[in-house]
């Protein structure tokens, strides 16, 4: 669990503390906006968020000129998994709430890294048996062209989960999808958003970027809220090749059993 060690440091100094949560309040700010609410100089700022970055507690984008930085809650949902649930199953009401707070906002940046190959990592987003491992058992199915369209689908749910249209296709550096959830009526109402899969690699490692834009102001959280537990498997899948129990995995599970029994 070394991995772990940059985020405990990082979260151990009160500032960075204070970073994060101006990023809670206000997510996507430059280092300008972020040095103007601290008595400290642009510089010292700089260095704390570049001890957040490493930790994966911060993620950045280019916009222009701008630097933009996101608080990214999957280093969070690690932590969880490794002393949280692992002890204390009670508390997970709680920080479920605090990682739904944590998300809301229109443009939804996670970052992770994942001691991979660029292409073992392409395959796990593309193959439908892989995708199943981590991403609560369910299935997705295309062929992969560009402007193709894709379904994602579980066989303990009645109907498709997310369809949509493979929009840029660049093996194994970037994929973008837009996004149209179909579960249920209240986030099918709530139409087509975009997800975009960037592949970088840093070493033996790849540091993937998954971005999940063009959402309402206010959009139903269920639409993203996910994107931590599947990344969190996905890693788990192809660092240590078992698969994460989460709590959407548990719900997925309970789904199909219940079927099976009905259809029994």
């Amino acid at each position: 669990m070394r991995y772990m060690d940059p985020v405990f440091k990082a979260l151990a100094d009160p500032t960075r503390r204070e970073l994060l949560d101006e990023l809670f309040r206000h997510d996507g700010q430059t280092l300008g906006a972020l040095t103007s609410r601290f008595a400290m100089t642009r510089v010292a700022v700089a260095k704390h968020l570049r001890l957040l970055e490493e930790a994966g507690l911060v993620g950045s984008q280019r916009r222009g000129r701008e630097k933009l930085h996101y608080l990214n809650p999957v280093p969070i949902r690690l932590v969880y998994e490794r002393w949280v649930n692992k002890y204390t199953g009670a508390w997970a009401a709680g920080l479920s709430d605090l990682k739904r707070d944590l998300e809301d906002n229109v443009e939804k940046v996670f970052e992770i890294y994942i001691q991979t190959s660029p292409e073992r990592l392409w395959e796990a987003i593309t193959d439908p048996e892989v995708r199943a491992r981590y991403q609560f058992g369910a299935r997705i199915e295309s062929d992969w062209a560009p402007g193709s369209d894709y379904t994602v689908e579980h066989a303990g749910a009645p109907g498709g989960l997310i369809e949509g249209e493979n929009l840029q296709v660049d093996p194994p550096r970037r994929l973008v999808q837009s996004f149209r959830a179909v579960w249920d009526d209240d986030v099918a109402a709530e139409g087509t958003s975009r997800v975009t899969w960037e592949i970088e690699p840093v070493g033996d490692s790849c540091r993937l970027t998954v971005t999940h834009d063009q959402l309402r102001d206010g959009a139903d959280e269920h639409l993203y809220g996910g994107w931590p537990m599947i990344l969190s498997g996905l890693k788990t899948w192809l660092e240590t090749g078992t698969e994460l129990t989460t709590p959407g995995s548990l719900i997925y599970d309970a789904r199909r059993a219940s079927r099976r029994t009905v259809r029994g």
